[in-house]
């Protein structure tokens, strides 16, 4: 299951698959390499609402509480909260905030995807609503529609191509 997460300024990616003895655990903060960790199931136990795991030769108690996207993690007496999105959250957000023209000067991939179909060209002007490019993500085809009036200055992607999270895919110049 893919995730990404947000603790104290600095965002992270994480894939996490289980196995029928392990947890194995990819970690990936900002642009730094993957780092793979196993978790045995074997030193794993869940009690009372609260997960007991031994990692790295150390034990950890932990108990989460949640509230939206925002969770709270009590460990060996202090917490942490952590903004986590899963796919469908992800998936959400980068269509709410990153996939309209309304926020700045380009429009950026909120996940990683693949470019079905681009419908604008630089020099193009676009008006509120009008499609700009259609990307497939988690298995579904999302369109990218202007959050604003605006002029295309540069369309950094073709169909076709795969883009990361936080790729600028269309820069602009909004019309007044």
């Amino acid at each position: 299951m893919y995730f990404e997460a947000e603790s104290n300024g600095r965002k992270y990616q994480i894939n996490v698959t289980e196995t029928r003895t392990a947890w194995k655990i990819d970690l990936k903060e900002d642009s730094n390499d993957w780092i793979h960790y196993d978790i045995s199931k074997a030193d794993y136990q869940y009690i009372d609402e609260t997960i007991s795991f031994i990692f790295k030769n150390s034990s950890y108690l932990v108990d989460v509480t949640s509230r939206g996207t925002d969770y709270t993690v009590y460990t060996r007496g202090a917490h942490s909260t952590v903004k986590i999105y899963n796919e469908e959250k992800i998936l959400h957000e980068s269509l709410k905030g990153g996939g309209s023209l309304g926020q700045g000067n380009s429009l950026m991939s909120g996940m990683p995807g693949k470019i079905v179909k681009v419908f604008v060209k630089a020099g193009d002007v676009v008006k509120e609503g009008d499609p700009l490019l259609i990307m497939e993500a988690m298995k579904m085809e999302n369109e990218m529609r202007a959050g604003g009036d605006a002029k295309i200055k540069d369309v950094m992607v073709k169909q076709g191509d795969n883009v990361e999270s936080g790729v600028v895919l269309i820069s602009f110049d909004k019309v007044e």
